[in-house]
């Protein structure tokens, strides 16, 4: 067998096995898809999600039961304005031995797991939220001068309410840039609605087993980077991040008029990833054109701003990139 054909082997198999993980989600995270595709992308990609949308919807039991079917060691931290940053990384305590000695001893916060979830991450206090920096960049900490190694995966599924603002910090540009990407999760429709009532209001409810162990994740990730992408995608993705720059020489005037600040080079590593994943989940053997389009808003839209000016309008982000994408991915398709 050669590489390529044991590439494509790999691929198939890892292919069947996440629509086994993606079934057993949805059977209890229900008519949400587009979510689990989200969130399945950035575990994959070995990067963070970011779940945005109203109370009720099932955030914490989405992430509940990924952590279930995907065999990861999960911690759930429910972030308040006094929460502080030892709360989540941990801190030292002071032993006293039975021959009187003391010693400092190091007691592990709940970011010492495999999947975190910070439940409303942007109601704790700024100075808490930058304890989640440096974890979810470079999956250590630092606690008392010395550096501590998380889990290995390590991912964190944080969540946010769209809607309420009172008693909310809005996360820092550089934190959000951390997340790989944004996940609205939206209201129901009427028939999903139905069967969410059905579903979960008798004596039984959907079980979750487990699909996934954390090194086969690990594997997974690691097929997903050796997957190839075509010269013809790499440009689109380039394009497509760099037509938001406002600065940029070949920006559009309505970029220039409309966007305060655009995405920098790790919106075009996660859009990368992002579509390869995408083609993984759908049992493809490489990215397409398709593939950026729809990757194009849950990448970016968190990676940048409207000026005053745009939001005064009423503008829409979402609606700018899809516009600019659309283009885009029609001008490659012509050529």
């Amino acid at each position: 067998m050669t590489q390529a054909d044991d590439m494509v082997a790999q691929i198939e198999t890892l292919g069947a096995k996440l629509g086994t993980a993606k079934q057993l989600i949805t059977n209890r995270f229900i008519g949400q898809e587009r979510v689990v595709d989200l969130t399945l992308t950035a575990l994959l990609c070995g990067g963070h999600g970011l779940l945005v949308g109203l109370p009720g919807l099932g955030k914490t039991l989405l992430v509940e039961t990924l952590s279930t079917v995907m065999g990861l060691d999960g911690s759930r931290v429910q972030f308040t304005p006094d929460l502080m940053p030892a709360d989540i990384l941990g801190s030292e305590v002071l032993d006293t031995a039975p021959d009187g000695s003391r010693a400092f001893r190091f007691v592990e916060g709940p970011v010492f797991c495999q999947l975190l979830m910070a439940d409303e991450i942007n109601r704790a206090s700024p100075r808490t939220q930058s304890a989640l920096l440096q974890a979810m960049q470079e999956k250590t900490v630092t606690v008392a001068g010395q550096d501590r190694t998380l889990g290995i995966p390590f991912h964190v599924l944080a969540t946010q309410n769209p809607i309420e603002q009172e008693g909310t910090y809005p996360l820092p540009e550089a934190q959000l840039d951390r997340f790989l990407v944004q996940i609205d999760v939206a209201y129901p429709d009427r028939d999903t609605e139905r069967d969410i009532l059905l579903a979960t209001t008798g004596d039984t409810d959907a079980q979750a087993t487990q699909v996934f162990t954390a090194q086969e994740l690990l594997d997974a990730q690691r097929v997903l980077r050796r997957m190839p992408v075509g010269d013809s995608v790499v440009e689109l993705i380039l394009d497509l991040v760099r037509a938001f720059r406002p600065e940029e020489e070949g920006a559009s005037e309505r970029v220039r008029d409309t966007v305060a600040w655009g995405p920098g080079p790790r919106a075009a590593q996660a859009l990368m990833l992002a579509v390869r994943a995408r083609a993984l989940l759908q049992g493809r053997l490489a990215p397409s054109a398709e593939d950026v389009l729809d990757m194009a808003r849950p990448v970016l839209s968190h990676r940048m701003a409207l000026n005053f000016a745009a939001r005064a309008r009423g503008d829409s982000l979402q609606g700018l990139i899809d516009e600019t994408a659309i283009r885009l991915t029609g001008t490659k398709a012509a050529a």
